[in-house]
């Protein structure tokens, strides 16, 4: 499954039907989006570790919702960016 994986998230997210995850943080104000994922349960799985390392970065608040939609770049936005 490992080498069809990346076309199948790919084509899921094409077709707007792959799952993502939005985290917010305040203080630096920034979203970052992480995935594509095929299921629900796998970004649930592979999320933990994600905020991990965005807590990593110290800020005020963090806080996530999970969306299945189609995403493109940018994966990370700063408040400075608009």
């Amino acid at each position: 499954m490992g080498l069809l994986n990346r076309p199948l998230r790919s084509f899921a997210n094409g077709l707007g039907l792959a799952w993502w995850a939005r985290v917010e943080t305040q203080g630096p104000d920034v979203s970052y989006w992480f995935g594509p994922f095929v299921t629900r349960a796998s970004l649930q799985k592979q999320l933990p570790a994600f905020l991990e390392d965005v807590a990593s970065e110290s800020p005020s608040d963090i806080s996530h919702t999970i969306l299945r939609c189609r995403r493109g770049e940018p994966f990370t936005i700063s408040a400075d960016d608009g």
